[in-house]
Parts: structure tokens; sequence; C-alpha cells
């Protein structure tokens, strides 16, 4: 049975508005059934040549995509703050994490080599890593350009030819983001975009010739998107969302640590999955809760943070806001009193907010609301905060803010989550080391990025071979 996740068929002229003022910025036309069928038809059609040419070819492609993007980066910035919303600062620092993949992709030539060994006389074993055939990467709005980077160096240079499929929100940066590949002399169908809703999703998801899909989103759609999927026995690596929790310890360090709080939960507008979201405050914290909330407050939205993607996402934080203090909590910071900056009045901003005495029961405290919002649960011990921590259904990240080494050891081998900071509040791992969570922070084996991926975006070929004249009868004879 088909589980679907399919909208009206629209082919219509989409517009892509600024978040941060409401302006038409650009458009695109959505791809119809029949169109994404088709792109996927002319990846498979890319396949044979571009998976055939050696690694190290594949891999110039990528020394010079990044040649390309740098020399690029304010132009990119721009055109992602300008879809997205987020500050040209924040944008460019997310492009830059991206191309430590492309450079991390450049380095396939050494990465993807296979083993060999003589297994006895005249006899040896080796293997090869091959390419699957088309694959489909499915990005999110949040990060323009860097998540699609997370996937899309690295399938291509593992020799698959791919369908990108960006959020209907930013499609502008991934066209721009193809033209790239074509001048770093990428073939023109090794990569093609394709635009739309859920039902460009799910005719990518069905197609036959697809055989391997990356997806980055909620987990609501991450899970669809697994079962489906795999139910039709492809490759699917999906990660979903978050719920990231900050231990913060009687000692830390109360500057330090204040500052980088809030730079987690502030950062892109709280919208990333790596966006701490709950604090949990062990003892006698009420001067480091004060000094966050003060650094919250000076927070100035339009110079220090951008606006959410949209009119209901600013709904949607907003209603969390609303039942948290109808169930009790405490509004230290109200960010939905932050008025919008000149010429932002038909954007979509919210300001920072920190919630104190929240209660694990709380829909705050348990629900991803990907917006610039703190809730603070006040505990008394470092077990309770560990409890709350791992009873949560999410794991993508977690971090302790502590100058204690025992304690520090005793979080990070008790965090039920993937990604683990120590006094750093956004624990995303560089490359080559590799990114992704677990629970229902993702769904499917692996990696998104480094070695993980590799594995990913490859099947495995082993080979035994025996050139020995000698006559020994064995087990292999």
């Amino acid at each position: 049975m088909t589980t679907h996740i399919s909208e009206q068929a629209q082919s219509t002229r989409h517009e892509v508005f600024n978040p941060a003022s409401g302006e038409v910025v650009g458009h695109v036309d959505w791809s119809t059934p029949e169109q994404v069928n088709a792109a996927v038809e002319a990846a498979a059609g890319a396949y044979p040549d571009w998976s055939g040419r050696p690694v190290k070819e594949r891999a110039q492609v990528m020394f010079r995509l990044k040649q390309v993007i740098e020399s690029s980066l304010d132009e990119l910035s721009e055109l992602c703050s300008a879809e997205n919303g987020k500050t040209v600062a924040e944008s460019k620092a997310g492009i830059l994490k991206g191309v430590e993949v492309v450079e991390y992709a450049a380095s396939l030539p050494q990465l993807i080599a296979g083993q060999y060994l003589e297994v006895s006389r005249g006899v040896s074993c080796r293997t090869v890593r091959d390419p699957l055939g088309v694959a489909a990467s499915i990005t999110p709005f949040n990060f323009p350009v860097m998540v699609p980077l997370w996937m899309i160096p690295l399938a291509l240079g593992c020799g698959n030819t791919l369908v990108h499929k960006p959020s209907e929100h930013v499609p502008l940066s991934a066209v721009r983001l193809r033209e790239y590949l074509l001048e770093a002399g990428l073939p023109g169908d090794a990569c093609r975009v394709v635009h739309g809703g859920r039902q460009a999703v799910e005719t990518l998801v069905e197609n036959p010739a697809v055989r391997a899909i990356g997806f980055v989103g909620s987990s609501r759609v991450a899970e669809i998107v697994y079962r489906r999927a795999t139910s039709l026995n492809k490759r699917v690596l999906a990660l979903g969302g978050a719920k990231n929790h900050l231990v913060l310890l009687p000692d830390a360090d109360p500057e330090a640590s204040a500052r980088n709080i809030v730079d987690s939960f502030t950062g892109c507008c709280g919208q990333r999955c790596m966006a701490a979201s709950v604090l949990l405050a062990v003892g006698g914290a009420q001067e480091m809760i004060s000094a966050v909330a003060e650094k919250a407050r000076r927070i100035l939205p339009g110079r220090d943070m951008g606006p959410v993607i949209s009119a209901e996402a600013l709904k949607k934080i907003t209603a969390y806001i609303d039942q948290a203090q109808a169930d009790g909590a405490e509004v230290l910071v109200d960010g939905r009193e932050a008025g919008p900056p000149a010429g932002g009045e038909k954007g979509f901003w919210i300001g920072p907010t920190v919630l104190d005495r929240v209660t694990p029961e709380m829909s705050v405290a348990r629900e991803e609301i990907f917006g610039p919002v703190l809730s603070v649960i006040r505990v008394s011990t470092v077990e309770e905060a560990l409890a709350v921590e791992r009873a949560s259904e999410y794991g993508n990240a977690a971090a302790v803010y502590t100058q204690n080494g025992f304690l520090a050891r005793r979080c990070i081998d008790s965090f039920n989550s993937s990604m683990i900071g120590v006094n750093i509040g956004v624990p995303v791992p560089r490359e080559p080391f590799s990114f992704g969570g677990r629970n229902r922070s993702r769904f499917g084996y692996g990696d998104i990025t480094g070695a993980g991926a590799i594995e990913f975006w490859t099947q495995t070929r082993k080979i035994t071979e025996r050139w020995s004249p000698r006559k020994d009868a064995d087990w292999m004879s």
C-alpha cells in the first residue's frame, strides 16, 4: 500500500519571498510529475559516462567547485540571505561549512580506495566501491547551500548522478549551486534540479530509477519518506528534527557559558537542528540564568538575527510561547514583543524568548519549536538532568557546561544523542567527522557526511582471484 505525501499537481510559477521584508525576490516553475521523471531519466542517461570516469577525474570537478564557490562567496551569501532571511554573516558561515564537505569529496581518490591482500599463495582478495546509480537529495529551507553540499559533492564524487529537490522556500540557491557545478565541469545531466512541494518528493521516491535518497527535514516527513522508500527496496538516510538539551552545571564559566547558550538558541533564529532548545539548570544557577536572559535581551532582530521563514512558522512559534505561559512558565524574555526592523513590517519577525520554570511535561519542553525559544528546566542533580535528556524522543545533540572533567565524562557517556558538546552549544562535527543523529532524529543507517556518507552512496564489490599454477586443493578449489 502506498503511503501518500502528495498534494495536487502544480506546474504554476512559484514566487520566492524574502522572509525579512515579505518582498518577492524571484520565482521558479514548479515541476510536474512528468518533469520530475524526465529529470530522473536524464540523470540515468548521464550515469554511464559519469560513473565510468576515474574517481580522480570526478574529484577534479570538486576541486574546481570549491574554487567557484569561494570566488562567488559574497554573491551566494547575499542570495541565501535574501530567500532564507538569515543574516549575510550566518549565510556565509553555513556556506563555508558546506565547502568543507566539498573539500572532503575532493579527497575521494584517497578515501574510496579499496583493500587488497594476498590471502594465501597465489590467491588475492580486493574490494572496489561502485556507485549506486541515480540518487536523490531532498533538502530543507534552513540552510539553502550547506545542507545540499552535505550530499551533492559526495554522491556525485562517488560516481552517482543526482536529482536535487530543494525546499520550495529556497529554490534560488539550489539553481545557482547547479550553475556552479556546470562551471566546474560537471556534465549537465549528471545533476538536475526539480522544484515543488510534497508531490515532487513523492514522485522522486516512487521513480524506480532512483536507487538512493538523502533527506533532511522534519521527523514526520523523514519517517514517511523512509518507510515508503525502503518498502521499494531503496537505500534511504532521512534526518529528522531535534530537541537539543544543554546541561548547565554550577561550576560552569558564567560569562562564556551565558554567551554560548544565547548564541546556540538564537543563531539562525533558532531554525537549525543543532540549536539549543532546553536548558537544564542544575542547582544554584539563578545568576547564570539571569545572565542568559540579559544577553538575549540585547539581541536585536534585523541586526543580530533574521526572521523566521514564513507566517506559518511565526504563528506556530508564538502559539508555543502562549501555551507555555498558560501552563505556568515564567516569560523572562518575550520575543513576541520584538518589533520588526525598519522596512520589515511585512516580514516574519520574532525576538529571542527565554521561558523559566518550565516542567518536562510542557509542550515547549518536549516538541520541536524550530525558533529562538529557550525553555529553562530547573533540576537538583546531574542525574535528574540526564533523565530529562534521555526521555526525549529525539537524539540529535546535547551539551554540558562545566569545568569538571569527571562530570563532563558522566554526561558524555549518558546522553542519548549522537552529537555531544562540552562547553559548546552547537556541537556540529567538522569534516572528516560525520553528521547524524539517532532515535527520531534519524531514519536509516549511517551519517550524512564523512565516512558514513561514502558508505551510503556506494556499494562494495569483493573480488577473489587465483592466478597461481599450483595444484593445491583447498576449500576454494
